[in-house]
């Protein structure tokens, strides 16, 4: 049973961070809805400034909501601050791509008329966020979805409230209407009620695929409701044919570890290419020995924090030990210094013996190893997934990109690059289990408003030139 509150607490000490009520869903999404015309008839150039002062309200509490995103979801400081600047540049980003996925267009048509294309917002979007970027990722939906004209009721990560409502403040400091971007305090309930309910016209879904499925069956038979799905990844990072023995690994590094393992697009396999094996994990493990894990503020500055709680702490430690005494091979073992806290080591352990690997997110820093013997065999591997997000070759040729470009099965593919590379100026999203081919980033326009044909002309002009009896 739900208690009347949600309280959030540090990762890295357990201190409690944030406490409030939970919110009533019929009367914010009434409340929206009330407010929505309103909102979606301003003029464009007045949604887009707001949004601009927006950007401005976060640079004023820079340095608190960083600390604050420090805290609550326990990643270093200096990451949490490039978090918040991805908040401040995702405004002028969703301004460039909203005038170019629905710029208004009029073509000639018959009878001197014209025909044009618009495009309109949806309504009242509900925004569901996740506690691993609490403030980039939902931000990522809230701005394309405002700058198009719709109403937003954001509920974050009952794990990360406190920085949703922060992030919520500053569009309403900027001007925006309290009822037109509300945050809606609650957990997995209130987020059920709030998919389910009549007065939303669409969801922007972060997080995980289970989440996200449960999202998809429960509107499946509403078509009337738009639905984007970014959900998680269990994402290769291939090594092949490459010299450069420790620039691989410290790709690979980044990949599997940056965030402690919580990014969608985190490399979960590492696939390598049998003559590189020796010399690439022993630096792999060299490199990962070195990783500072530790608290968001201490110093030296660590390179990843806790994962989010003690129950994921849990979960990953279970998962270890299944494919360690399924046929795995210990690279690195998977050491939680605290019970009571959600420190983790990086791990890795090698797979490749498994015969039947999990095909699940391990959301954290767990990194699997299958060691192949050809190109192909590593391209079969790569796609032995149902999820479907990033993928990373790390050497070859550029004929061997080509191949691993065409062949592999995801929505963001890299070379010589981290899987977690994604820029803000592309599109985001993935197929399969990771998503809904409905990408965010760049193309968050594409579902935040819906394309209207019009024929036109300024005076009726028609006549009927068969069919008719002479008059």
């Amino acid at each position: 049973m739900s208690t009347a509150e949600i309280i959030s607490y540090e990762p890295a000490t357990g201190a409690e961070v944030w406490r409030a009520r939970r919110g009533n869903v019929d009367e914010i999404v009434a409340r929206a809805r009330r407010a929505w015309p309103a909102w979606a008839a301003q003029p464009l150039s007045n949604r887009m400034e707001l949004v601009r002062r927006f950007a401005n309200e976060v640079r004023k509490e820079n340095e608190k909501l960083a600390t604050l995103i420090a805290r609550e979801t326990g990643k270093p400081l200096w990451e949490a601050r490039t978090e918040v600047e991805s908040v401040i540049n995702k405004v002028e980003i969703s301004i460039r791509a909203y005038a170019d996925r629905t710029s208004q267009r009029k073509l000639d048509n018959a009878l001197q008329g014209t025909a044009a294309v618009r495009h309109k917002p949806h309504g009242v979007m509900a925004v569901l966020g996740p506690y691993n970027f609490p403030a980039h990722l939902p931000n990522g939906h809230i701005v394309p979805a405002l700058i198009a004209g719709n109403a937003i009721v954001f509920k974050p990560s009952e794990k990360t409230p406190a920085t949703g409502e922060l992030l919520v403040q500053c569009f309403h400091r900027a001007g925006i209407s309290a009822a037109v971007v509300q945050l809606l305090v609650g957990g997995p309930e209130e987020g059920q009620a709030l998919v389910a309910h009549e007065g939303i016209d669409g969801v922007l879904f972060t997080g995980s695929a289970h989440a996200g499925i449960a999202i998809n069956r429960r509107l499946a038979a509403r078509p009337d409701k738009i639905v984007a799905l970014e959900m998680g990844g269990n994402n290769p990072i291939v090594v092949w044919d490459t010299p450069k023995i420790s620039d691989a690994a410290a790709l690979v590094i980044q990949s599997a570890f940056t965030s402690a393992g919580q990014r969608c697009t985190a490399a979960r396999r590492l696939i390598v290419q049998a003559p590189l094996y020796d010399a690439l994990i022993s630096e792999v493990k060299r490199l990962a020995d070195r990783i500072i894990v530790g608290a968001p503020f201490d110093e030296p500055a660590p390179f990843m924090g806790p994962v989010i709680d003690n129950q994921s702490a849990d979960g990953l430690t279970e998962s270890f030990l299944y494919l360690l005494s399924h046929g795995g091979k210990a690279i690195k073992h998977l050491v939680r210094p605290r019970d009571d806290l959600p420190f983790l080591s990086p791990a890795i352990i090698d797979v490749t013996g498994v015969k039947e690997r999990p095909d699940v997110e391990l959301f954290g820093p767990l990194l699997q190893v299958v060691k192949v013997t050809d190109f192909d065999e590593a391209i079969a591997e790569a796609n032995n997934t149902r999820f479907g997000l990033s993928a990373s070759l790390v050497g070859g040729t550029p004929q061997d990109y080509n191949r691993f470009w065409a062949n592999i099965r995801a929505g963001v593919i890299n070379w010589n690059r981290p899987t977690n590379g994604a820029s803000s100026n592309a599109p985001f999203g993935g197929i399969g289990l990771s998503g809904n081919h409905r990408p965010s980033a760049y193309y968050a326009a594409d579902y935040c408003a819906y394309p209207v044909a019009s024929n036109e002309m300024e005076q009726p002009r028609a006549m009927i030139g068969v069919g008719l009896r002479e008059a």
